[in-house]
């Protein structure tokens, strides 16, 4: 069956050229590198951007190019601030202990001024002296004398008052900063029953024993400014379309910067990070499609019209992506990536052309500003079109193949973008446009390119095939007028060929198309072949062996002459040149030999030019060209005499060498004699023989032969030069078509 390249195996000999693969590989990796560098790192086209930067003055009003509406980062902060800000410090619960702590203190220090006051051996100096010494409160000397001269009863008062004020001030919430404030309240705690000097005694006595027993806890006041930043939702910032973000003269603000950002209006300046970055990009993606070529498609290495194409191709849509990708709305999902990738398919390879789809979706990502959505959808939509074009039979398959890549589409918005809450109906309706548009635009590019690219580089695609086996083609008709038992003989194998390379995974069509035209040569001679010949007149009787022999021989430059008249693909020409390989005309080199003695005859003068098959499918009609003018010459009687001969034929062209250089293998050999003898079975079956009828008497003239063949006949001319009913043939051809 037909595969969806034109060409499965890239020929060599004479279509090699002179700089070896690792050249040329480098070469194109060093080129593809610099092309999609300097792509993505610099501007194709006037851009409307400007450079500016906060502090920098506006050099003329920029207007925004559409409403839009963004969250505002600077405006999110600033909110997330004044929020954290309004966040009081949070301080853990009063400490009771805290309280007890200072209280037992206090005991301590009446107990102790108690002990002073009563030591009836001390002098005042000593006793006020031992006051001033206690560490913990600081008491004035007024304040010493009126403890040391004050009644029993009046200190006693006090110092239950002392305990009392304290115990009061120490249940409430002191904090640190609070603790000066605190103590100015002490004397609104005293007793109003207290004289003046016990309120000033105990003032003193409790204003240096209060302590803050609430202390801050950064932890909880962190968590709780955490929360509120948190509460505060993105602000969301709209500018209408045609709003001024900047006038001329304007200090640039890093709100207007945002602003910039946000339509893409701002040119950042270069940076070497930036540089590095695109250059290890584009890097990486080289590497990786150079890889892929040697390992799986090392071949395209060795044909540069192949390797120029690829290059071809990337040179104009990596460009194209940096065009239409960056900073636009919709028109990222018009790209036409799968364009790419169904010409490669269609043109080089399948593998090939979904590599490179995988490639520039990365690539398409990376000028997107790594959105994945956009990388997924040309991808998608790339592997779709490419596989939806592996068997190009007629047109119909590309229109099935833009229809395939619309759904694929509509699959990919409705995965990545529906969930975008943001997105409103002319949103949708965009996306909508843009996986249509996407689909046929694809498919016209494929098939405008699929024409020209196959002619411009040589390639012979399916089309091309198909246009070829139409029996109205002009070179068919002269076969068929001029030399009909060739033209019999070409269908014939043509029909074996192409079942013989579907039954090996072989291109049937081009292996069938190719042997409509293997004998294309014999038009210029018809009657010197066999197959063309009225049965009992041989015109090589009359001809030297060496004459014959050239005759023969040069139908297959005949043919390459005419194939180049009509303009066919070489693909085709491998057919007219390979399909005797190198092969003698044995009949006429024995003939030659027993004329003149083997160690006078030279080989080569009966050999016909050649190359050797080089493919599979120029492999196979040689195989069955063979075949079918043996068999039919051979007649033979029974099925296992067919068999034996078309096996013993395979087996004379393996061992002769002239299946050397083309990629059958054993088992493929075996497989094609098995289908040439099932079609030659049905064609060459022996007959029954019924038992003669009485016919009536009939009276028969006998007309004598001639017995010179004219001169037109035995020598015709070659090359170039058509007889005049040739060109009339070849005319009326042209207008019937």
């Amino acid at each position: 069956m037909p595969t969806n390249k034109a060409d499965q195996s890239f020929p060599h000999g004479k279509h090699e050229q002179p700089w070896p693969p690792l050249l040329r590989a480098a070469l194109f990796c060093l080129a593809f590198t610099l092309l999609t560098a300097l792509t993505l790192g610099f501007h194709l086209l006037p851009t409307a951007r400007v450079k500016l930067d906060v502090g920098d003055v506006c050099p003329r009003d920029i207007r925004a190019p559409e409403r839009k509406t963004f969250v505002s980062q600077i405006r999110t902060d600033e909110a997330r601030a004044r929020a954290e800000a309004s966040v009081p410090e949070v301080y853990d619960a009063p400490d009771q202990n805290v309280a007890r702590q200072q209280i037992a203190h206090a005991q301590q220090i009446l107990d102790f001024i108690d002990s002073v006051r009563y030591d009836g051996y001390a002098t005042d100096e000593e006793r006020a002296r031992w006051l001033n010494a206690i560490e913990s409160i600081t008491l004035s000397s007024p304040v010493i004398s009126k403890i040391l001269s004050m009644p029993e009863d009046s200190w006693q008062t006090v110092k239950k008052e002392v305990i009392h004020v304290l115990d009061q001030a120490m249940r409430a919430e002191i904090r640190e900063g609070q603790l000066s404030e605190t103590k100015r309240t002490i004397p609104t705690l005293v007793s109003l029953d207290l004289s003046e000097d016990q309120v000033q005694v105990v003032v003193s006595l409790t204003r240096d024993l209060i302590q803050p027993n609430a202390f801050y806890n950064a932890e909880r006041t962190a968590e709780a400014r955490q929360a509120a930043r948190d509460a505060v939702q993105p602000v969301l910032r709209t500018i209408e379309k045609g709003e001024v973000i900047l006038r001329e003269g304007d200090l640039v603000t890093p709100l207007a910067v945002e602003a910039l950002d946000a339509y893409n209006l701002r040119q950042p300046a270069s940076d070497w990070r930036d540089i590095a970055s695109t250059a290890i990009f584009a890097a990486g993606l080289t590497v990786a499609l150079a890889l892929y070529i040697s390992a799986f498609n090392p071949a395209l290495w060795r044909n540069w019209r192949r390797l120029a194409l690829l290059f071809l191709l990337l040179s104009l849509f990596v460009p194209l992506a940096k065009v239409m990708v960056p900073g636009r709305v919709g028109l990222p999902y018009l790209y036409p990536l799968p364009t790419l990738a169904m010409l490669i398919a269609v043109l080089l390879d399948t593998r090939l052309g979904i590599v490179v789809a995988a490639l520039l979706s990365l690539l398409l990502g990376y000028v997107g500003n790594a959105d994945f959505a956009l990388t997924a959808y040309g991808f998608l939509g790339s592997v779709v079109g490419a596989l939806s074009l592996r068997r190009v039979e007629r047109l119909s398959t590309f229109f099935w193949a833009g229809v395939y890549i619309i759904l694929t589409n509509l699959l990919s918005i409705a995965v990545f973008r529906l969930p975008d809450r943001n997105l409103d109906l002319v949103g949708i309706g965009i996306l909508l446009v843009g996986c249509v548009g996407n689909g046929l635009l694809s498919t016209s590019l494929t098939l405008g390119g699929y024409y020209l690219l196959g002619s411009l580089f040589d390639i012979t695609t399916a089309l091309q095939l198909l246009e070829l086996a139409r029996p109205t083609h002009p070179l068919m008709r002269q076969l068929l007028l001029k030399a009909p038992g060739t033209y019999h003989h070409s269908i014939l194998v043509s029909n074996m060929a192409e079942q013989a390379a579907e039954r090996i995974g072989a291109d049937a069509l081009l292996a069938r198309v190719g042997a409509f035209y293997h004998d294309i040569g014999k038009i210029a001679r018809p009657y010197f072949f066999a197959e063309n010949q009225v049965e009992g007149v041989n015109v090589h009787s009359r001809l030297d062996p060496y004459t014959s022999a050239e005759i023969i021989t040069s139908h297959v430059k005949d043919g390459l002459d005419l194939a180049k008249k009509y303009r066919l693909p070489r693909k085709v020409n491998d057919f007219i040149a390979q399909h005797h390989g190198t092969g003698l005309a044995s009949y006429f080199y024995r003939q030659a030999v027993e004329q003149d003695g083997e160690e006078n005859v030279n080989p080569d003068d009966f050999r016909y030019p050649g190359p050797k098959p080089q493919s599979r499918e120029t492999a196979i009609v040689m195989l069955a060209d063979a075949c079918e003018a043996t068999v039919r010459a051979s007649r033979p009687a029974t099925s296992e005499e067919l068999e034996k001969m078309v096996r013993q034929i395979i087996l004379d062209r393996l061992l002769e060498g002239d299946l050397d250089e083309c990629d059958l293998t054993l088992r493929d050999l075996d497989r094609i004699s098995e289908v040439f003898v099932s079609i030659l079975q049905g064609l060459f079956h022996p007959r029954i023989k019924y038992p003669p009828q009485k016919q009536p008497r009939l009276t028969v003239t006998r007309v004598a032969l001639p017995s010179t063949i004219p001169d037109e006949i035995i020598a015709p001319g070659r090359g170039d030069e058509t007889p005049k009913a040739d060109e009339e043939l070849a005319d009326s051809d042209q207008r019937r078509q």
